[in-house]
C-alpha cells in the first residue's frame, strides 16, 4: 500500500488554490489545510491594503504550514500555499521534506478574469503582476507537477489527479 503524499497546492493568485485544494484532498481520502489561515493579521492587512509581502513577512507564514504538513507526513495532506519562490518552498521543504507540489499555472488573462469575479477574498487584482514577477515554476529536482487551471473545478482536480498518479509510479 502506497502512503499518502503530502500536497501543497501551489500558484499565484486566482489559480484556483482554494477552490481546487478542497477537491483534490477529497479525491484523495485526506484532510485539506487552506494556507491563508496560516497568515498573522498583520500579513493580510498589508495584503488587503495592496502591499506585497516581503520575504521577512513569509517566514512565519511558510513554517506554519510546513509545521502542518510535517504532521500529516505518512497520513497523507493537501494545503495551498502560493509557494512562488524556489526559496519558499525549500523553507516548507526543510520542515516537511516528503511534500510534493501540484503548480497550478495558466494564461495571465484567465486568471485575472477570475480574480475580478471572486467576492470577499482579501487579495485585489493590483498585486497579480507581482506575483508573476515573483513565481519561479517547478524545478527539474523538485518533487511536483504543473497543472494547467483552463477548465472547470473537476477538469483541473482530474488533471491533479492523474499528474499525482504519474508521478508516484515514476517515483516507485
Amino acid at each position: 500500500m502506497r502512503t499518502p503524499q503530502v500536497v501543497v497546492v501551489m500558484g499565484v493568485a486566482g489559480t484556483g488554490k482554494t477552490t481546487i485544494g478542497p477537491l483534490l484532498a477529497a479525491r484523495l481520502g485526506v484532510p485539506y489545510a487552506e494556507g491563508d489561515d496560516f497568515h498573522p493579521q498583520a500579513n493580510i492587512d498589508k495584503m488587503s491594503a495592496g502591499i506585497p509581502l516581503q520575504d521577512a513577512d513569509r517566514w512565519p507564514w511558510l513554517d506554519a504550514i510546513g509545521h502542518w504538513a510535517h504532521g500529516r507526513a505518512g497520513l497523507g495532506g493537501v494545503v495551498s500555499s502560493s509557494a512562488l519562490k524556489r526559496s519558499y518552498r525549500d523553507r516548507l521543504r526543510a520542515v516537511a521534506p516528503g511534500v510534493v507540489f501540484v503548480h497550478l499555472s495558466g494564461d495571465r488573462k484567465l486568471i485575472e478574469d477570475r480574480m475580478r469575479q471572486r467576492q470577499g477574498h482579501f487579495m485585489p487584482t493590483a498585486l497579480l503582476d507581482s506575483q508573476f514577477a515573483t513565481l519561479e515554476p517547478l524545478g527539474p529536482d523538485e518533487a511536483g507537477v504543473a497543472v494547467d487551471v483552463s477548465g472547470d473545478p473537476q477538469e483541473i482536480t482530474e488533471r491533479a489527479v492523474q499528474a499525482l498518479a504519474g508521478l508516484s509510479t515514476a517515483s516507485a
